[in-house]
């Protein structure tokens, strides 16, 4: 394409350069047509030759995503679980949230959900330093100040205008400034680590 208009533009050039002649050679009347086609010609070259440049090219074939078992697993996903596992040993959070709960009546559900919770919470307050964002207590009426960052607040109801908002405190939410997650333990790197291994009492 690059060649074709190079060519098209000397053109372009000799014939309006050939335009200059006198009006009584024979070729006159057809030079002004023929500008203007080669100009067309440019354009129509330098509107294609844009396209092919903002377009990238495909690879003639894309590289099959492999299965996660056979490629190295992420740093990040082992340490999410990681922490998942430590989760499940100390608070059996995973046993509890796979578990069909409805096999079970309210009191053995709550009986299950107070071990988790004081178990999860040890975790939590392990390797987290959590806060909430706002101090007051629910319901109660709170301002949100101009400049607020938008992870932070949820904005329910009619929203209109701009910052600040007055409104009600439906959750105070929870932020954290420390995070000090379980060193991760290597191990193969095809595959992530277990959340919780297969106990087997041996006889």
């Amino acid at each position: 394409m690059r060649v074709v208009l190079i060519v098209a533009a000397v053109l372009l050039v000799g014939m309006s350069g050939a335009a200059l002649m006198p009006p009584a050679e024979p070729i006159q009347p057809y030079l002004s047509g023929a500008t203007l086609g080669l100009a067309i010609l440019v354009l129509i070259g330098l509107f294609m030759q844009r396209r092919e440049n903002a377009v990238p090219a495909k690879p003639a074939v894309e590289p099959a995503r492999p299965a996660l078992g056979q490629s190295e697993a992420s740093g990040a996903d082992a340490e999410i679980v990681q922490f998942l596992a430590v989760l499940q040993e100390k608070g059996r959070l995973v046993d509890f949230l796979m578990d069909d709960i409805n096999a079970y009546n309210d009191a053995q559900v709550g009986a299950a959900a107070r071990v988790v919770h004081m178990g999860c919470k040890g975790v939590l307050q392990e390797y987290f330093r959590v806060y909430p964002i706002r101090t007051e207590q629910e319901g109660s009426t709170v301002q949100v100040p101009a400049g607020y960052s938008a992870d932070e607040y949820r904005l329910i109801g009619r929203v209109a205008g701009a910052a600040p908002f007055s409104g009600v405190l439906v959750h105070r939410g929870w932020r954290t400034d420390m995070v000090k997650l379980p060193e991760l333990l290597r191990r193969a790197t095809d595959r992530l680590p277990a959340i919780a291994p297969a106990e087997v009492e041996l006889k």
